[in-house]
């Protein structure tokens, strides 16, 4: 097992659920954060293929700062200290070009979002720093690399995010903190499934398909698999990295 608890913000979503699973069979402590559902953590908690992994519920509002460092605070008085933090909220994003943008929307996405990981980030480090030991892995996405038209409202957030985890990587690798991150492609999991099935037609999903070098769209599993090692043990000495996950969509 991976010293410290896992704490996956996000962790009931489609991809977080998948993470979950994934963390629960080498991690023996895990905390699911939710922003709503209570019921929701419960479920990913009952669908772990590891029955001893202990879990722990947390409330965790990126828009409240309260509310994350109190859900950080409970998880280390129930397990002794998280080891590992995963970033992998998502929300459900319009995809209008640049020009369509309004400045309201681009407050929304980055405050949700952007802001909402400095908020994860700020609370987590000085529990890090305390124990020596700890590293982040987050979620981010592929457009940073491969851009596809209309994906700024999600993808400018995300690099953000990416800048942010390589400071933490170049600052507190001292203190024995890694940050790294994973690059989703398409995946047919979670919020960005959903949205992408109910705006585009099969058509179009199948030329995207066509387009990735191994012919199919990822899964939450595929992710969870690049998580689970980021935040391993056998990537000791990586930090600072983004793993592209997408199945050759941006070669």
């Amino acid at each position: 097992m991976t010293k410290g608890a896992a704490f996956v913000v996000g962790g009931t979503g489609g991809l977080g659920s998948a993470i979950c699973r994934r963390l629960s069979t080498e991690w023996d402590q895990l905390a699911i954060g939710y922003r709503s559902s209570r019921e929701k953590a419960s479920a990913v908690a009952a669908s772990l293929p590891n029955g001893s992994c202990e879990t722990l519920s947390v409330a965790c509002d990126l828009s409240d700062r309260a509310s994350i460092e109190t859900g950080i605070r409970e998880t280390v008085e129930q397990f002794g200290a998280i080891g590992t933090m995963v970033f992998a909220s998502g929300v459900d994003i319009a995809q209008p070009f640049v020009s369509q943008i309004s400045e309201e929307q681009w407050r929304e996405v980055i405050e949700i979002e952007l802001v909402g990981f400095t908020r994860i980030v700020s609370a987590t480090l000085p529990y890090f720093r305390a124990q020596g030991f700890g590293n982040f892995v987050t979620v981010v996405s592929v457009a940073n690399y491969c851009f596809p038209p209309g994906d700024a409202l999600s993808s400018v957030p995300k690099a953000g995010m990416e800048a942010l985890g390589r400071a933490i990587a170049k600052e507190e690798g001292r203190y024995g903190i890694r940050a790294n991150m994973v690059a989703p492609g398409i995946i047919d999991a979670g919020l960005g499934a959903e949205f992408l099935t109910s705006l585009y037609s099969p058509e179009i999903w199948e030329t995207q398909r066509k387009r990735i070098a191994l012919q199919r769209f990822g899964s939450g599993e595929d992710i969870a698999e690049a998580v689970a090692f980021l935040a391993s043990a056998k990537a000791q000495y990586i930090t600072g990295q983004t793993l592209i996950v997408d199945g050759g969509f941006s070669l």
